[in-house]
């Protein structure tokens, strides 16, 4: 699969997960795999060697090239990028970071990335992936990019609110009911990328793959690939501390539901500790302790909890405060295993070669 100027043997990309979910050494394993590595670059100050608890944005941008400079010393030859959520305060910053860190490519969601090719003007190597889950998104950044930046997605992630973990693209009453169609969408996006504008990148499924049968599905349906995030949580290469693996592991269809970001986004995730979160930090954190996002209720108004730090908490090892964040999938994990391992369940005989020149 090749997004702008960089080409992979695998179609598949590691989502980003933040906060540190996906760091450097799951990022840097997928990317030796033959995959695509993400760095998830929300809240990667913290837990971090350059955050002194007052400095966040200042230590965002270092921290994240701290992270970008790991992983390629784990895959010097592989194509490692980041995921910018739109959302957050310092999202240029990040974006800038990225880019002079050496990412390949940059995806973007959690809002529409309208300046993103601005941002990056000065590396125009970099491909920019904006994450999208309708034929109507799309089209507005087809639009903005290419009237003021003479400038089209090198890819287009579509993800699925039905099945995808973390922030969703979509409203909350709207998921779950069965009406979205993933790869009528799919379809969709990449009939609007060759028809209207000519351009042939790549249309990327996300949400719900888990194994060789949906990758292959996938493949059936019209995608050039895949994003995979949540079966890779439960890896010896992830970056999340090992209780968050085993929150995992322990996990039942039923623990995984929707919950209200603060940032104003449904979200899926283990959500039976939502109460438990939220009166952890009205009562350890009653104002908003960084700032991280351009909206949100928690800094507003002290509605429901401070996410960023709730992450944090959870990839720390307390399942018990931290929010987990999750795919629909997440139920289905029965060990760890390695990233190697997955790519070889995946992949079969193609990976092989890989591992083995």
């Amino acid at each position: 699969m090749r997004i702008g100027k960089h080409e992979v043997v695998h179609p598949l990309i590691q989502g980003g997960m933040a906060v540190r979910i996906s760091g450097a050494r799951l990022a840097g394993n997928v990317a030796l795999c033959g995959g695509i590595g993400v760095v998830a670059t929300a809240g990667i100050a913290l837990d971090s060697s350059r955050y002194d608890g007052s400095n966040y944005f200042a230590a965002e941008p270092l921290a994240l090239k701290d992270e970008l400079r790991k992983a390629y010393e784990i895959a010097p030859n592989g194509v490692i990028g980041t995921n910018c959520m739109v959302a957050v305060t310092d999202f240029a910053e990040l974006v800038r970071a990225s880019c002079e860190g050496g990412a390949k490519l940059i995806v973007s969601g959690a809002g529409l990335p309208l300046n993103l090719p601005g941002l990056t003007a000065d590396w125009p190597d970099v491909a920019l992936v904006p994450i999208v889950s309708s034929v109507k998104a799309a089209n507005i950044i087809l639009k903005r990019w290419s009237k003021n930046y003479n400038r089209l997605p090198d890819a287009i992630v579509v993800e699925d609110p039905d099945t995808a973990g973390g922030h969703l693209g979509e409203k909350l009453e709207k998921i779950g009911i069965g009406e979205y169609d993933q790869y009528a969408t799919v379809r969709g996006v990449k009939q609007l990328l060759r028809e209207e504008y000519d351009c042939q990148a790549p249309v990327i499924a996300a949400g719900g793959v888990w194994d060789r049968a949906d990758v292959e599905y996938a493949l059936q349906q019209g995608a050039d690939g895949v994003q995979m995030g949540t079966r890779f949580v439960t890896t010896e290469e992830c970056d999340a501390d090992d209780a968050f693996k085993q929150a995992y592991l322990d996990c039942t269809k039923e623990d995984i539901g929707l919950i209200m970001s603060p940032a104003g986004l449904p979200g899926r995730a283990l959500f039976r500790n939502i109460e438990a979160i939220r009166a952890r930090d009205l009562k350890m954190t009653p104002t908003c302790p960084t700032g991280c996002l351009r909206k949100c209720t928690y800094k507003s108004s002290g509605e429901r909890y401070c996410i960023v730090h709730a992450l944090d908490r959870a990839q720390r090892g307390d399942v018990e405060t931290g929010l987990i964040f999750c795919g629909t999938n997440a139920w289905r994990a029965e060990r760890i295993e390695t990233v190697a391992e997955i790519f070889a369940e995946l992949f079969g005989k193609e990976h092989n070669e890989v591992i083995n020149g």
